[in-house]
């Protein structure tokens, strides 16, 4: 049978190509694709071809083992059904809704062990930000926010409002949310219990003068960092008072990130927190699982109802045209989804 994928061909250049697609194998199954989400921070760098060439795609996703060289397909969020088994597995699989880390596909094999079931009462839409779900819900345990504490999130994309309808639901201090487009700082806002503001226009004294108020004296006592852009997390070190932590949700590839290491930071004793989806913190994987996590960030999806943040939908077909929106950092393009016609 045919499929359509998704080619990353040069910096800036993306081709959908029809291949032929194999009979699954002993042990795999094959997925018909309903949707499948893109994301605007990681695979833009690949896009505009700004992630080191030696760099395996993702070395934790069978999907994506090779290499960073163009050509190569990416893409980490499908959501589809078990259209067709191989040996050894249940015929009770087919018609199951499923997740899989995966690249743009209208259809592929993968191993049974590969699939996450979607629960009942879930939407297709909803379930496709699985991965951005569970990258907040990581933010969060990394950073391990305290009743009364003030935080901080750094960059209103789809995995900041994410990350800040999480923090939103703890009992902080202040919570505060920077982003340079108003619609985003807007959606911000209409969650309830979060103060925004334009981080290149507002002045930081006003914005220190808030934290004061929530009883930190000097700056907040954590911030998050998960705008994709450098100038942002020396901002966000410049924010952050004594003894507090900023979490680096952010990978910026080959973007030069310059900080302003050589005054208030050296006393400081900030402490820089790198976060990063695929593994769980030392302090915590003594009782938590993958398993475990990902429960969680269903059970985040349900109370969040992501979907309502999508803002374009996309035939596989113009992919091309969909990276391009994003690429030119519109404020009304936060989250574009790919969709698929039946086989």
């Amino acid at each position: 049978m045919k499929r359509k994928s998704v080619w990353f061909m040069n910096p800036g250049q993306i081709e959908v190509k029809e291949e032929e697609l194999e009979t699954p194998a002993a042990g795999q199954v094959r997925v018909q694709t309903r949707l499948s989400a893109i994301s605007p921070g990681t695979e833009l760098l690949f896009y505009r071809g700004q992630v080191p060439e030696e760099l395996e795609l993702d070395g934790a996703i069978d999907s994506l083992a090779g290499g960073a060289m163009f050509p190569f397909k990416y893409g980490y969020a499908c959501v589809g059904s078990v259209t067709a088994v191989g040996a050894g597995v249940s015929e009770a699989a087919l018609g199951q809704r499923v997740f899989c880390f995966h690249p743009h596909e209208s259809a592929f094999l993968a191993k049974v062990k590969e699939l996450i079931p979607i629960p009942e009462g879930i939407s297709w839409e909803d379930a496709v930000f699985l991965p951005n779900m569970e990258t907040a819900v990581n933010f969060g345990m990394d950073a391990a926010p305290l009743i009364g504490e003030t935080a901080a999130v750094f960059g209103l994309g789809i995995v900041g409002l994410l990350t800040t309808t999480i923090l939103a639901q703890m009992p902080l201090g202040l919570l505060v949310g920077f982003d340079p487009i108003d619609h985003r700082r807007s959606l911000a806002e209409a969650i309830g219990g979060v103060t925004c503001f334009d981080p290149a226009c507002e002045n930081m004294e006003t914005i220190l003068g808030l934290v004061r108020q929530a009883g930190s004296p000097d700056g907040f006592d954590l911030a998050i960092e998960c705008s994709g852009a450098p100038s942002a997390l020396d901002r966000a070190i410049a924010l952050t008072g004594f003894e507090g932590r900023v979490v680096i949700g952010s990978w910026y590839g080959k973007k030069p990130v310059q900080l302003n290491l050589g005054g208030a930071f050296h006393r400081s004793r900030i402490r820089l927190i790198s976060s990063q989806v695929s593994t769980i913190g030392g302090s915590l994987s003594g009782r938590w699982s993958k398993v475990r996590r990902f429960s969680t960030v269903w059970n985040q999806i349900r109370r969040i109802q992501p979907a309502r943040w999508i803002t374009h939908r996309v035939s596989i077909e113009a992919a091309g045209q969909a990276y391009q929106t994003l690429a030119e950092n519109r404020g009304d393009a936060l989250q574009v989804i790919l969709e698929y016609p039946p086989l």
